[in-house]
């Protein structure tokens, strides 16, 4: 059953929510570009926050309803340039949206579940922080991706908090000083993006790795996640540190034992998450 057939959409908005399994699916549905607005952003986070509680979801896919062209355009510079004739400018809205974007890709982030961006299309300032946040990213050999903000006087500044944490620091100032648009290739050079599908084949290959992914103990998912990322701001002897107080709670976790019994007992284990 592919994707198109599955679908169980929730009412109209700017995304659209599906399930295959354990495998949740949304997909941005903001035409023509997905641009990043409070809406989009507020029902992202919601679903996103929907999922960490949500115990039959172990692994979330994150791509656009229209791809092709726009996996997402960022921030909905229409909507940000309305508001420069409040009072304050824009202050208090600008504001607002920024620090909505932030807590959207902190949610990604912080999710005990992997989120894999299934990227068809352009991904552009705020729309390549959304793919760089992601834990796994997949796209298609058309796909293209940009921090174009100095091209318009305006520093993408919060994609680079994303950015700068998935490619090397000369790789990244160059995305973000040029503007330029990088192709595939370049992008998983960079360490942007992990695979390089053809497009009739990215839904299927994404899938395969949601579905492996969500094959495993959830409760070993989580703990792992977040390990990775907290370890990763450390210093090597705290990582350490840290990442062995991990481990030792994992060794006591019910599924660590089950999972460690079924290897030497040559068995498929049954995870039950504790």
């Amino acid at each position: 059953m592919n994707v198109v057939e599955l679908k169980q959409q929730a009412a109209a908005g700017p995304v659209n929510v599906a399930r295959q399994g354990n495998v949740l699916r949304l997909e941005m549905n903001n035409p023509p570009a997905n641009a990043l607005s409070i809406a989009m952003m507020q029902a992202l986070k919601t679903e996103l926050d929907a999922a960490g509680d949500d115990k039959s979801v172990h692994v979330v896919v994150l791509a656009s309803a229209a791809p092709g062209k726009l996996f997402s355009a960022g921030h909905d510079l229409k909507e940000l340039t309305l508001h420069r004739a409040d009072e304050d400018r824009g202050r208090a809205f600008f504001s607002e949206t920024m620090k909505l974007c932030a807590e959207l890709m902190q949610a990604i982030v912080h999710l005990p579940k992997p989120v894999i961006a299934e990227v068809d299309g352009l991904a552009t300032a705020a729309g390549c922080q959304l793919v760089a946040s992601c834990d796994l990213a997949i796209c298609t050999d058309t796909s293209a991706f940009c921090t174009p903000g100095v091209n318009i006087g305006l520093f993408c500044s919060t994609p680079m908090v994303a950015l700068s944490r998935n490619v090397h620091r000369k790789q990244a100032m160059e995305m973000l000083l040029t503007g330029e648009t990088i192709d595939a290739s370049t992008a998983r050079e960079f360490g942007l993006v992990n695979r390089i599908v053809p497009r009739q084949y990215l839904n299927q290959v994404v899938m395969k790795y949601a579905e492996v992914i969500a094959s495993k103990s959830p409760l070993t998912v989580k703990i792992g996640k977040e390990a990775f990322y907290r370890q990763a701001e450390m210093p090597l002897e705290e990582a350490y540190e840290y990442t062995a107080q991990v481990m030792v709670e994992n060794m006591l976790a019910r599924d660590a034992e089950e999972g460690i019994n079924a290897f030497i007992g040559k068995r498929k284990p049954e995870w039950t998450g504790e």
